[in-house]
């Protein structure tokens, strides 16, 4: 079996639907789609698809043969597991237990979970532990429901390593609890790339491949739409430190361009990705 490569959703035109999401990977060469199910009310809306809607979703994997194995969860954006306000905290766990419910139904194997106890309040000794807590059960329901949670590497100084993610994995010790590294997001804290997959390397459930301006004095670096080759990942490094700590797991092309102006133009944008990304990979031994 070929090393699996991915698009994330909101890479491709948002006003596709599914069956033309995945049709439209399918001829772009990718294997999978990783769903976004983020804190708008648009997106978190699907927590709460009927059946039918759900069974709409499982035809089109069937039938185009592009699965849907992930889902970027950043829904605790809005509303965090470590939230001061109580019935937001409450709401965290109700998404939570809902996108799981939805993972299973559709056949999704990761969830992936922002790494903020919280994102638009300030944080605190409590904000932490009220985030374990809350994680904690979490993982319970996944266990139950035999759906991996993941946690991103992120933007925030919470969680922004995979050292900083195995303190966590140590205090929550599920089974079912992994992390899912950001290559820009690793890069942009001036993390040694050696250390990070070498020591995490046993806990990691899928990669993203995304390029970043990096955290300086002066900047607090950019995290997102950053042209690959433009930003402050080492990729032949990255690369080559993957291969070397026997990486097996699959690349997901992290990208916002379901905004394009054309579907063409969307295309393109991916393609030059795919083009600039895949050489490397293959280069490293890594397809």
């Amino acid at each position: 079996m070929a090393r699996p490569i991915g698009i994330y959703e909101k890479a491709t035109p948002k006003q596709f639907t599914w069956p033309e999401r995945l049709q439209f990977a399918k001829e772009l060469g990718f294997d999978f789609v990783e769903m976004s199910i983020d804190e708008s009310d648009h997106r978190l809306a699907r927590l709460d698809w009927t059946a039918q809607e759900r069974l709409a979703i499982v035809q089109a994997i069937y039938e185009t043969g592009v699965r849907v194995p992930s889902i970027c969860f950043s829904g605790h954006r809005r509303y965090p597991l470590g939230s001061n306000d109580s019935q937001k905290e409450k709401k965290a766990l109700e998404l939570m237990r809902a996108c799981i419910n939805l993972a299973q139904d559709l056949g999704v194997r990761v969830i992936q979970l922002a790494g903020y106890d919280v994102y638009y309040e300030e944080k605190s000794p409590e904000t932490r532990q009220r985030f374990l807590k809350n994680l904690r059960l979490a993982c319970d329901w996944a266990e139950e429901a035999q759906v991996i949670l993941a946690i991103e590497i992120m933007d925030d100084p919470f969680i922004n390593s995979i050292e900083k993610y195995l303190a966590i994995e140590k205090a929550i010790d599920s089974p079912y609890l992994f992390v899912y590294p950001d290559t820009g997001n690793v890069s942009a804290w001036h993390n040694d790339l050696w250390s990070e997959f070498y020591l995490g390397h046993r806990s990691i459930a899928a990669l993203h491949l995304k390029d970043t301006y990096p955290v300086t004095e002066n900047s607090a670096g950019q995290f997102r739409d950053v042209p690959f080759g433009q930003g402050c990942v080492d990729w032949d490094k990255t690369f080559q430190v993957l291969k070397e700590s026997q990486y097996k797991g699959p690349f997901l092309i992290e990208m916002w361009s379901e905004n394009c102006d054309s579907i063409e133009e969307t295309r393109q944008a991916i393609q030059e990705a795919r083009d600039f990304l895949l050489p490397k990979i293959e280069k490293a031994g890594l397809i």
